[in-house]
C-alpha cells in the first residue's frame, strides 16, 4: 500500500493542500518497500487527489483537511487520515506497525480558500504569527 503524507520540514504538515511535499511511503508486509519526497504540485481543487492517486496512493495522512477536499479524495478512491501530528519518521513507524491513530482535522472552517477568505497558510492555535 502506498501512503502519502502531508510534510513539511519533516513533520506532518497541519493542512494538506498547503504543505510543500507529500512523503509517499510503500509499505507491505510490515516494511517499507520505497520510500520517496514529492513537491506539492499545486493547491487547486482535485489536482492533488488525482496526482497522489496516479502515484498508486491509496491513503493521505494529514493534520488537517476541508470537507470539500475529504470528498475529492473518496471520489479518487483515497483514503483520508486527518489528526497526523509528529515526525514523519513516527508517522511512517505507526504505519507499518499498524497503529496510526486518526483525529479530527486540525483545518477549521474559514481557514483557506472555498470560504471567502484568501490565505495561504491556516490560523492554527499552535501556529506563531511569521
Amino acid at each position: 500500500m502506498i501512503v502519502a503524507i502531508s510534510t513539511e520540514a519533516g513533520m506532518v504538515a497541519a493542512h494538506f493542500g498547503r504543505c510543500p511535499s507529500f512523503t509517499l511511503v510503500d509499505v507491505e508486509g510490515g516494511q517499507v518497500k520505497k520510500q520517496e519526497v514529492v513537491g506539492n504540485p499545486g493547491h487547486e481543487p482535485g489536482f492533488i487527489p488525482r496526482f497522489l492517486r496516479e502515484r498508486g496512493v491509496e491513503c493521505i495522512v494529514t493534520g488537517g483537511m476541508g470537507m470539500h477536499a475529504q470528498q475529492l479524495f473518496q471520489e479518487a478512491g483515497i483514503r483520508v487520515v486527518m489528526g497526523a501530528e509528529g515526525a514523519i519518521s513516527e508517522i511512517i513507524e505507526a504505519i507499518v506497525k499498524d497503529r496510526l491513530q486518526e483525529g479530527e482535522s486540525t483545518c477549521l472552517p474559514g481557514e483557506g480558500k472555498g470560504y471567502g477568505v484568501e490565505k495561504t497558510v491556516c490560523d492554527h492555535p499552535h501556529e506563531e504569527e511569521q
